[in-house]
């Protein structure tokens, strides 16, 4: 059975069953595990499915990879209720960083009611926000252009934030689990926010509620990495009591 054959019956065991263990895939298609494990990667950087330990998952409706534009379209009520929240724990004069996820973007048109602020981030969109505000102060970090996402990454980008300190840092992320801590699609874009949060003294994580339990490809911080999550009121009080016993502070 060749890759093309075997890439289908994967996805369409995922379509029977949001959750599949590598052996189990294994068992269905007559196949090695360590051929399966292979697939599953492979299938899982063409993002038509997402790896987890042990297995894999049904990938997410809307692509890792689609453009900010559309990914900001997703879910607007649940992430403007999370911006007006994330937005009320600023104060005038202080000094933030946003990164460029677009829940975190919801957050531009509060802080401009905030007063006098600085602004450090690598999100082309919350620059141009802000362009127009004469109370807030924009620090653009710098690197490579990422045209689909809208933002700066690379080495550069990770380097100039080193060279600053913020009181507060507003991160997004792609997957959230009490078990394996905050997970993302892409590398570059949890390298720029995990640096972020190491740089500030307080650090938000602002996550809806539909991403919290799933686990996406990449694990690349603990629990630890922030102080608060702020979601919406669809999280479940059990979840929200898991997130507490680990020391998380949910604001919603």
């Amino acid at each position: 059975m060749g890759f093309p054959e075997r890439k289908q019956k994967i996805l369409r065991l995922l379509d029977q069953h949001d959750n599949r263990e590598v052996q189990e895939i294994a068992d269905a298609l007559g196949i090695s595990a360590i051929t399966i494990r292979r697939d599953l990667q492979q299938l899982a950087e063409e993002g038509l499915l997402v790896r987890t330990h042990g297995g894999a998952m049904k990938a997410p409706a809307l692509h890792p990879f689609t453009a900010f534009t559309d990914k900001a379209g997703v879910g607007q009520e649940r992430k403007q209720y999370i911006g007006r929240l994330a937005a009320a724990q600023v104060k005038p004069g202080d000094t933030i960083f946003l990164d460029c996820g677009s829940t975190v973007f919801a957050m531009c048109e509060h802080l401009r009611k905030t007063g006098p602020l600085r602004v450090i981030t690598n999100s082309l969109p919350v620059l141009a926000a802000f362009m127009d505000c004469e109370q807030i102060t924009v620090n653009l970090i710098g690197g490579e252009v990422d045209k689909e996402r809208k933002a700066m990454h690379g080495h550069r980008a990770l380097h100039h934030i080193d060279s600053y300190h913020g009181v507060k840092a507003f991160i997004g992320t792609d997957g959230l689990s009490v078990k394996n801590g905050l997970t993302a699609f892409s590398e570059k874009e949890a390298s720029v926010s995990k640096a972020m949060a190491t740089q500030a003294d307080i650090v938000y994580l602002l996550c809806d509620s539909g991403k919290i339990g799933k686990d996406s490809y990449l694990k690349y911080a603990p629990l630890t990495l922030f102080d608060h999550l702020i979601t919406d009121r669809q999280l479940p009080a059990s979840t929200a009591a898991q997130f507490k016993v680990k020391g998380v502070s949910v604001i919603n």
